[in-house]
């Protein structure tokens, strides 16, 4: 790599990895913050080096969804080139399987799902990904799983070519056919047998992998009989007997998960996957730079640059870097809006800022902004928030000035946006806004009792978590396993109430919190909207304000609840009944 050559606007944190094609590298946005991974080729790359990163980033580019890991922009630097992409704060399926060996059906079922839904992105714009492998997906804290890199992708329909990872090579890849969709989903069910049974399909040397690929027999005899009928479709020799493509494919699993596993299957095997992720937290990238004492003994999972790594943060070997305490967080946030993380013993708690980016490929020169942020109605200006770790204070930049608001959330003219470490915060004008983070907790808050104060904490620690888990929603199922494994899970709300979320596997509450002595004089409202994710995090906020004030406690309470559904989005309708049950919820409790 030429030392000479940097992409412009970005500061390199730490080495990921390195080969004889390049290396990929942490680094953070300078005007933002936040993180990204920038594969660089090697020094004096060739040119039909530079074409293939080329490739790599059209191929990249096309397959839009929150299941493929972003590509930010292409730039082409002296004798050289870089792609910018989405640093993916996770672990490789490879190192789970390798550190946790079977993952379980409802796991197993849960990472095909994922993948193959990035898959069907990839399919949707007559790409095939060629190389689906463990190393190529990232499962980051929240158990969802993240399909990179596209090194070898190409348009469907040309020469299959022998380019694979032969464990996972479809017939047609051996023979040298024509590629299709279908050679992924054969390469996505080869992953799936691994997932389920902790080993490969089939084993040996190359010549070996061959024959069995052609013409061995599909291995189901370890696969629990109701998935055998999905592992024959998807490993049939030839690519007309498999699923047409990966949202086929979906469909039938979907189906056979239902039926065999009940309604709440995928909410459970995420829950395992995040288990798994979060238990080795300490190989995140992100988290073990971030995090005092995790750097020393950790080492990024999955292969080398330009394998998985070449599209994630979470792949290359390569020792996490060094970890100041405080100082080291201030140095990676910078001035930018940045990240906030936590860990204590098995868990780990990040929330990131969002960047505007650029996408920019060879046949498509023109910049085209892609935003890493959700987006959705009114144009609001937004405000940094201070936040104070041990020994510093963060003063986020500008970042994005303006934010658009989804349509549910009406924006009182006395409210503005806050941007915070967890998300952002909707509070009074100008008033103060400042957050917190410890070893194991943080929170931001906004205004004050005189004309609205909004506030949100997180929890980092196992018993954390658990505790709000517990405090807000005793009766969910995450909870009852908490007391059927024996750890105390009880509530001092006094009242709740359910509010409907659109999203299997997301469930939220409506509460006055536990008490009332901290209200201002009479009349005032206070109301908190808290949501479960299926991964067992209750992500609470509360808004206590006079009552002339109440709509701002509507809007904050709205708009955090959106956020927290995630990138899975529940119909306009579902939206505009939660919204008005939360109006009605702050109105009701006016005292």
């Amino acid at each position: 790599m030429d030392s000479a050559w940097r992409v412009e606007g970005y500061t390199e944190v730490r080495e990921l990895g390195a080969g004889a094609q390049g290396r990929v590298v942490l680094a953070r946005h300078d005007a933002s913050g936040t993180p990204v991974a920038i594969k660089y080729l090697a020094a004096r790359a060739g040119e039909a080096d530079r074409e293939r990163l080329r490739h790599e980033a059209l191929m990249l580019g096309r397959a839009g969804s929150p299941h493929v890991a972003r590509l930010f922009r292409l730039v082409e630097g002296p004798e050289t080139a870089a792609v910018v992409m989405e640093a993916i704060d996770g672990v490789s399926l490879k190192e789970l399987l390798e550190r946790h060996g079977a993952l379980g059906p409802e796991a197993s079922l849960s990472v095909l799902k994922g993948s193959l839904l990035g898959l069907a992105a990839a399919h949707a714009v007559g790409v095939v990904h060629r190389d689906y492998k463990p190393a190529n997906v990232v499962v980051p804290a929240d158990g969802r799983s993240r399909l990179v890199d596209f090194g070898i992708a190409t348009p469907a329909g040309q020469e299959a070519g022998g380019a694979g990872t032969p464990y996972y090579m479809a017939p047609e890849q051996w023979s040298r056919h024509v590629a299709t969709p279908a050679s992924d989903v054969y390469a996505a069910t080869c992953v799936f047998v691994e997932c389920v049974t902790g080993r490969r399909p089939y084993t040996g040397g190359r010549a070996d992998l061959m024959r069995a690929h052609l013409t061995g027999e599909i291995p189901v005899d370890a696969v629990p009989e109701a998935l055998r009928p999905l592992v024959r479709r998807g490993m049939a020799k030839e690519p007309q007997d498999r699923p047409g493509g990966a949202a086929v494919f979906v469909d039938d699993l979907e189906r056979t998960a239902r039926e065999t596993y009940g309604p709440d299957w995928e909410s459970r095997g995420v829950h395992a996957l995040s288990a798994g992720a979060v238990a080795l937290a300490a190989l995140f990238p992100l988290a073990a730079w971030l995090m005092p004492g995790a750097a020393g003994a950790a080492t990024a999972a999955g292969a080398g640059a330009g394998a998985g790594a070449g599209v994630s943060a979470a792949g290359t070997a390569s020792a996490a870097g060094k970890v100041a305490g405080a100082s080291a967080i201030k140095a990676f946030l910078g001035t930018g809006a940045g990240m906030t993380a936590a860990a204590v013993g098995a868990a780990a708690v990040v929330g990131a800022g969002a960047i505007a980016v650029q996408q920019v490929t060879k046949q498509d020169p023109a910049p085209r902004p892609t935003a890493t942020a959700r987006v959705a109605a009114t144009v609001a200006d937004v405000r940094p928030c201070v936040t104070q770790v041990p020994g510093a204070v963060i003063t986020p930049s500008e970042g994005p000035a303006k934010v658009t608001l989804p349509a549910q959330v009406k924006l009182p003219k006395n409210a503005t946006v806050y941007r915070s470490g967890q998300g952002l915060l909707i509070g009074p004008a100008g008033a103060q806004c400042e957050g917190s983070v410890g070893a194991n907790a943080g929170s931001s808050t906004v205004g004050d009792f005189g004309t609205a104060q909004v506030s949100q904490n997180w929890q980092g620690s196992i018993g954390g978590i658990r505790s709000q888990l517990c405090e807000y929603f005793p009766d969910s199922a995450q909870a009852r396993r908490e007391r059927a494994q024996g750890n105390e899970c009880t509530s001092i709300l006094g009242t709740w109430e359910p509010l409907e979320t659109g999203v299997p596997g997301v469930e939220a509450v409506l509460t006055r919190g536990p008490g009332t002595d901290d209200l201002p004089p009479s009349p005032a409202v206070k109301a908190e909207v808290a949501v479960l994710t299926p991964q067992g995090v209750a992500w609470p906020i509360t808004c206590i304000a006079p009552a002339a004030n109440a709509d701002i406690c509507k809007s904050a309470l709205t708009y955090w609840f959106i956020q927290r559904l995630g990138d899975v989005k529940p119909a306009k309708a579902d939206l505009d009944r939660a919204a008005e049950r939360i109006a009605g919820f702050v109105d009701a409790t006016r005292i």
